[in-house]
């Protein structure tokens, strides 16, 4: 892995499973990073470092709930005492869906949003000044391939994420001059429990493993893919298998996108 995060202060919220918990264990053992472990499940994320072996001097559990938006200034409060400073955010926590739209209640919608969007916006407005103060760092958020384009029973999910591209697009022109970077990551099919945590129409758990996620990108290999872009300071990169060509049908072939979203198995 690159030295960029060599002597930083990393903080990586959804790091009690998935994506995160793998984020983790690539940054412990192969960068000299100190970090800020951060979800909702405190033993989770205590388990995770002991897993890593990380030295006491080198991470810090920081328990957080991104619903709990309004909280995120005494967060922040609380990582800055320990570190000093918060070199790099990785945005990572959220939520998934799995209803069709007309079945999906309204609070679900909402609930996505608050978590999905607006707890990640309220966490990155609350870390900024002191990066600014710092004089930089690096922004990270993990969005998704529905962040690009919608597919069947993920309208809220993408809502959701479609609103953190616009926000972070918007942020990255704003920080220009700043030497805050901002880098959006999509992922495509990852091996994590994803579609087992994610929402149904009533708001209940789905509580079973999707075939298309279960056949996916293991975490390991997408977190190291993942460090690698944010490393070379990307924009915006798309991470996953053939899934991930449909970034480009957005683009190019929207009509022929559409035809194919209707057909896919998305469950």
């Amino acid at each position: 892995m690159s030295t960029y995060f060599d002597h930083k202060v990393v903080w990586v919220t959804g790091a009690s499973s998935g994506i995160g918990e793998a984020l983790v264990k690539e940054l412990a053992l192969k960068s000299s990073a100190k970090i800020i472990l951060s979800s909702r499940n405190k033993d989770q994320l205590n388990a995770v470092a002991q897993k890593t072996g990380l030295e006491a001097n080198r991470f810090f559990v920081l328990p957080l709930d991104l619903e709990d938006y309004k909280k995120m200034p005494d967060v922040v409060v609380e990582a800055i005492e320990k570190f000093g400073n918060i070199d790099v955010l990785i945005n990572n926590a959220g939520l998934s869906q799995r209803s069709l739209a007309m079945e999906t209640d309204i609070e679900v919608d909402k609930r996505l949003m608050d978590i999905d969007y607006i707890g990640t916006v309220a966490l990155t407005k609350s870390v900024l000044p002191y990066m600014i103060r710092n004089g930089g760092g690096h922004i990270a958020v993990v969005s998704s391939l529905m962040g690009v384009f919608g597919a069947p029973m993920r309208s809220s999910y993408a809502a959701a994420k479609h609103a953190l591209h616009g926000f972070f697009d918007s942020l990255r022109a704003e920080l220009y001059g700043k030497k805050i970077m901002v880098t959006i990551i999509c992922p495509g099919f990852v091996q994590t429990n994803i579609s087992i945590n994610a929402l149904t129409g009533n708001g209940s758990l789905q509580g079973t493993m999707d075939d298309a996620t279960n056949k996916g990108m293991p975490a390991d290999v997408f977190a190291r893919k993942m460090l690698a872009a944010i490393a070379k300071k990307k924009y915006q990169a798309s991470i996953g298998g053939k899934e991930v060509a449909g970034t480009y049908l957005k683009r190019f072939f929207p009509s022929l996108l559409t035809k194919i979203v209707r057909k896919v198995k998305v469950v």
